[in-house]
């Protein structure tokens, strides 16, 4: 299923356009719906407590997408980690079973920093494919000396290999983890209803047109941010594999 957040500049166009329109609904609201004095006083207040919790949202909502783009980040390393000591564990595996677990562990090293750095999902599902396909020859090629040979040494090898193994479920869980879609519409609602309430008290939208657009560019401006940083995929800022290519790199030199 398509994400509209998975394409942040469509997220700032979109909701640049609904708010701008919103902050210009304001003014022909009012020209309907005139307030007398005794209100006014109550419309201002409840102006800025509107205001003020559309920033604490749009705060927490920052926090949330920055948080899962820092777990992220600490489980490529993780997977890293993993991957590197039992590719030097595999060196306590008989002759044959080390040079296979090797083969397959820089295999699939190289498809983890596929799975990273490609942005086409038709070519993720193939990557995720192959990924399976690894994960299972990865096994069974330490389960059948771990078998014949069920010693303390060998249960390091089966330890790591479990450990490569988790890292992969732990990264792919992070990067379905995502700001839920209820917070998104609250997000929204309370955005455009600030709008209203901006351009409900402009006297005139042609005299106050800049000042209105304001608001609606700032807050497109915060939920693109927020929609660019919560996107593994789709953003302009994503986790770049390091620590996995430095391991490739590693692992390639003589």
């Amino acid at each position: 299923m398509i994400r509209i957040v998975d394409y942040p500049l469509l997220v700032f166009a979109l909701s640049f356009a609904l708010m701008w329109f919103s902050a210009w609904l304001g003014p022909f609201l009012r020209r309907r719906l005139e307030l007398n004095e005794s209100v006014r006083d109550d419309f201002g207040l409840i102006m800025a407590a509107t205001l003020t919790l559309l920033g604490l949202i749009i705060g927490f909502s920052f926090s949330m997408a920055t948080g899962r783009y820092d777990q992220r980040k600490n489980l490529e390393e993780a997977e890293a980690n993993a991957i590197g000591t039992e590719y030097v564990r595999a060196e306590l595996l008989p002759a044959a079973n080390a040079a296979k677990a090797r083969a397959l562990l820089k295999r699939y090293l190289d498809e983890r920093i596929l799975y990273y750095s490609t942005r086409d999902l038709d070519e993720v599902r193939e990557i995720d494919a192959r990924i399976a396909r690894l994960q299972a020859e990865l096994w069974s090629a330490i389960r059948a000396p771990a078998l014949a040979n069920p010693t303390t040494v060998m249960a390091l090898v089966v330890s790591g290999m479990n450990d490569v193994l988790n890292s992969q479920s732990y990264t792919q869980a992070a990067w379905w983890n995502r700001i839920p879609r209820a917070a998104w519409v609250l997000m929204v609602t309370i955005a455009v209803c600030c709008n209203v309430l901006v351009g409900y008290r402009a006297h005139s939208f042609r005299q106050e047109a800049v000042v209105l657009l304001v608001l609606p560019l700032v807050v497109s401006i915060s939920f693109f941010l927020i929609a660019d940083i919560d996107s593994p995929r789709g953003g302009l800022i994503r986790v770049i594999p390091q620590n996995l290519i430095s391991l490739a790199e590693s692992l390639r030199a003589p």
